[in-house]
């Protein structure tokens, strides 16, 4: 499973994150499957500029979606203490201590077809 999404951030080094869930009629939902693209300079376009696509590779996984349940997506800038928090401007992950805020878009039309990749699998 993967997440082709077009992006653009107001800051070189940032992350995206994806979460795939399964939402029951009851309106629970369980956590599928989830990754994350961390993007660092010469790799995005930054402020200003057209979007880009990045592939998040999320972790493989086999599920079933019963008859009755929905599909929920979950993107963000990270999903700390699960990934290491990035702060924005490139210092160490571990050591790092100034924050930088990120403004961050994803596009979805018919030129900037965000979306998450489904292998289907009869049986």
């Amino acid at each position: 499973m993967t997440a082709d999404l077009h992006v653009r951030s107001s800051s070189e080094h940032t992350d995206f994150f994806v979460r795939v869930c399964d939402v029951e009629p009851s309106g629970r939902s369980v956590n599928i499957c989830d990754g994350l693209a961390r993007l660092r300079p010469g790799r995005f376009g930054g402020a200003g500029g057209a979007p880009q696509r990045v592939t998040v590779d999320l972790w493989p996984t086999a599920h079933r979606f019963r008859r009755g349940h929905r599909l929920r997506v979950q993107v963000s800038s990270g999903a700390h203490p699960r990934f290491a928090r990035n702060l924005g401007d490139g210092e160490p992950l571990g050591t790092g201590r100034s924050w930088r805020v990120a403004h961050q878009e994803v596009h979805h039309d018919p030129d900037h077809p965000s979306a998450v990749v489904l292998p289907h699998v009869r049986g």
